[in-house]
């Protein structure tokens, strides 16, 4: 996906767990043991997190490529909600969501990664490549600056029984936050369901307080990079 410098150990658990957030195909399929293999002896991850992994395994290893796909597409490609693309949770499609693109990809440059054709730098799978990049420290206080959308992507596909949200849940100890809730009752092939206009009420009341920012943005971006679109919180004026 990206080409760069090599992955040191200690960035390992973020690059499975990017690969497995990625669309799926026959390659990842096959990787699939080795992908368990390496979560299931990483130290990184709390119990409660490494058993969900399992369960997400389970999920994949019982279903064929196409029914995994399709359930794929319809989970994040069709709203905002359930969506991987970072920015896309605070600017939307506003030209404010291209600049942040790319000052992302700037920083992303200035470490040696270089996205393929098509790939934009918000993809929670990039950004995730990009961390394993980084040492230990620095990746976990960037993957932190994330933790509000990462909390309200797990709580949606927690609401819908989604396995995937065991993957996202996985994340936020790793970025010092508490563990996801974990979802009633996991549905698998749930992906059918649309989110509804109080979902984008409440994502966008979530992100009136203060911006969260990329601290370690390096120049060229000349202000930090902002992961909550600037907006004055409920009662104040700008």
């Amino acid at each position: 996906m990206i080409a760069g410098a090599p992955l040191e150990q200690q960035g390992v658990v973020y690059s499975v767990l990017s690969a497995l957030l990625e669309y799926p195909d026959q390659a990842l399929i096959d990787a699939m043991p080795q992908a368990r293999a390496l979560l299931r002896a990483e130290r990184a991850l709390p119990d409660a997190a490494r058993g969900g992994l399992e369960r997400f395994f389970d999920y994949c290893a019982d279903r064929d490529l196409y029914t995994l796909q399709e359930n794929y597409v319809a989970l994040f490609d069709r709203g905002r909600a359930t969506s991987l693309h970072l920015f896309e949770h605070v600017h939307g499609e506003s030209r404010d969501r291209g600049q942040a693109m790319v000052d992302l990809t700037q920083m992303y440059e200035q470490h040696g990664l270089y996205l393929g054709a098509g790939e934009l730098p918000d993809y929670l799978p990039v950004f995730l490549e990009y961390l394993s990049r980084l040492p230990a420290r620095q990746a976990r206080e960037l993957l932190a600056e994330t933790g509000d959308i990462l909390k309200s992507i797990a709580a949606e596909l927690g609401k819908r029984g989604s396995c995937y949200g065991l993957v996202i849940g996985a994340l936020l100890p790793l970025a010092g936050l508490g563990a996801a809730e974990k979802p009633a009752a996991l549905q698998g092939d749930d992906a059918h369901v649309v989110p509804s206009a109080d979902d984008y009420r409440a994502l966008d009341a979530a992100y009136a307080d203060e911006p969260v920012r990329f601290m370690g943005a390096p120049a060229p971006a000349e202000e930090p990079m902002h992961f909550h679109e600037r907006r004055p919180a409920a009662g104040r004026r700008p």
